[in-house]
């Protein structure tokens, strides 16, 4: 599982071919895809890790503070392009990226799990649509977390 995290002053996602739009606060824009092999071990472990990451400001201005203390918001969007092979020619392979089949259930659980940790309910894109995101990138603050390399 990868995903990229952006601390956000706002973001927002929307579907306009399903009337469709989601948005939060100050908090995080998560950007998450799946390949085959993720487990419920590595849904775990990302959303465990997502929630206490200490990338928001404290009273000193540190970064010291995790999104579940400032009770910031989170939109969790799949975009299974995280996968994207650019090694040979210019044309990106997605053939690491997880099927739908696969992936749909694991965004499903990935974002249950994000809401557990956080004790509070996550935004979500639509999975598989074609969605146009928007943020305020916070810092910018942006981290790569991959489930398999864990650095």
């Amino acid at each position: 599982m990868r995903t990229v995290v952006q601390r956000v002053g706002n973001a927002s996602v929307s579907v306009p071919a399903e009337n469709y739009e989601a948005s939060v606060g100050p908090g995080l824009l998560v950007l998450a895809a799946f390949e085959d092999g993720d487990d419920a071990r590595d849904l775990d472990w990302t959303a465990r890790k997502i929630s206490a990451l200490r990338i928001f400001d404290d009273e000193a201005g540190v970064m010291n503070l995790s999104v579940r203390d400032v009770g910031g918001d989170v939109l969790c969007v799949s975009q299974f392009t995280l996968y994207a092979s650019t090694v040979k020619g210019n044309r990106p392979s997605y053939v690491r990226a997880a099927g739908p089949e696969i992936s749909r259930p694991l965004y499903e659980q990935f974002c249950r799990a994000l809401e557990d940790y956080l004790g509070k309910s996550v935004k979500k894109g639509i999975f598989g649509a074609d969605m146009k995101v928007s943020l305020l990138n916070d810092g910018p603050v942006t981290i790569i977390i991959d489930s398999k390399i864990k650095e």
